[in-house]
């Protein structure tokens, strides 16, 4: 990859938290930081991984967000949901996530997700916090169960892979949109539209690492750096240049995560 023009990125959804990075998360970062990713959020999916992403924030330019994915909708109720509570208001934690709804999988019945959505939308009003939203195969239920909760909600929808008119129905409703690696694929062409038409200043960029590489890496483990990828490829849809993408969507994500510069 070339690291010749000087950026700077932030990663907006990471599991540096797993142990795939067990061996070399050191050479990892080192990576990601000579790619010009100063800034990454490492995102908690139960209450294990979310300790551990409130762990890695003591490193410079870590952030945690703490949550429960709807696949432990089952497994998860109020003495899970409080220790999370207690979790999202320690040091470096600056969202709420990743939750809400999985239809695809299927590993939790879909009313016991969607309480467990609404628990944890309404967790984040309370404390605050912006939330990272996991959509698969259920963006109708998803939605209205947003509007439901009304104005006030702010976040982003992670790995986006619905289309242009339900992106600017998330939008509405303070979202942020959030393109991941499949951006990069041969065949995209829904993912290239969401790309190249939300407006700059609601994007923001991923790799939802260790999972979904982009192109050039595809089959293997997804590191920060190769956020680098996903911005290049948008700035390629746009017509604009790397360092334009970069800026923006960094600045974007320092403003949905209250983070000042660094």
């Amino acid at each position: 990859m070339d690291n010749a023009i000087p950026i700077t990125l932030f990663d907006t959804h990471t599991h540096l938290n797993v142990t795939a990075y067990d061996d070399d998360r050191p050479a990892v970062l080192a990576r990601a930081r000579q790619a010009g990713v100063r800034q990454m959020l490492v995102v908690g999916y139960d209450l294990e991984s979310s300790r551990a992403a409130v762990a890695l924030t003591v490193q410079d330019g870590l952030y945690a967000a703490v949550g429960i994915q709807p696949h432990y909708a089952g497994e998860t109720g109020p003495p899970e949901l409080g220790q999370i509570r207690h979790l999202a208001q320690r040091p470096g934690v600056v969202a709420l996530g990743e939750i809400g709804l999985d239809y695809y999988r299927n590993r939790a019945p879909h009313p016991e997700q969607q309480d467990l959505f609404r628990a944890q939308l309404e967790m984040a009003r309370e404390l605050e916090l912006p939330v990272v939203i996991h959509s698969r195969e259920a963006t109708a239920d998803l939605l209205a169960i947003m509007q439901e909760a009304g104005q006030g909600l702010r976040g982003v929808m992670h790995c986006y892979s619905g289309t242009l008119e339900q992106a600017r129905e998330f939008i509405t409703l303070g979202m942020y949109i959030s393109i991941a690696g499949p951006v990069t694929y041969p065949k995209a062409a829904k993912t290239w539209e969401v790309a190249t038409h939300v407006p700059l200043d609601r994007l923001l960029v991923e790799t939802d690492c260790p999972w979904l590489a982009p192109q050039r890496y595809r089959g293997k483990r997804n590191e920060p750096a190769y956020v680098r990828e996903v911005a290049a490829r948008i700035a390629e849809l746009r017509g604009l240049s790397l360092q334009e993408v970069a800026a923006a969507t960094a600045r974007n994500a320092q403003t949905l995560f209250s983070i000042t510069d660094s």
